[in-house]
């Protein structure tokens, strides 16, 4: 019947959302002490996110990796810039790369956009 018909269509397109529209999941700081590069590039990296500017978003969360690649929440800021712009594979990557170094940080562990990425 026709509500059959519109639930299944619903949730196509839910499923076909990115998973950033679901969970609203953005970029996170850095923890106190981390490497001073990687922080500037992490906070230069949210204020373009929170401008909307993913692309710019992002390149400075490649810059904040490339400074220190054990901090987990560069790979997770990396990660959820990569979903937004539709790059589901790499962002997988970087969700993997986030929970290898998460270091029992529930934030990231448990994170429904990584936990989806990574299922």
């Amino acid at each position: 019947d026709m509500r059959t018909v519109i639930s299944v269509l619903f949730a196509l397109f839910l499923i076909s959302l990115p998973l950033t529209a679901i969970a609203a999941e953005g970029p996170m700081e850095l923890p106190a002490g981390s490497n001073s590069g990687a922080d500037m590039h992490n906070k230069a990296g949210i204020k373009n996110w929170n401008a909307g500017n993913i692309e710019g978003a992002l390149k400075h969360f490649q810059e904040a990796s490339a400074e220190d690649s054990t901090i987990a929440e560069t790979h997770f800021n990396e990660a959820v810039s990569l979903d937004k712009l539709g790059r589901h594979g790499d962002a997988t990557m970087h969700f993997g790369a986030a929970k290898k170094h998460a270091k029992g940080n529930d934030k990231i562990l448990k994170s429904p956009i990584l936990n989806g990425h990574l299922r």
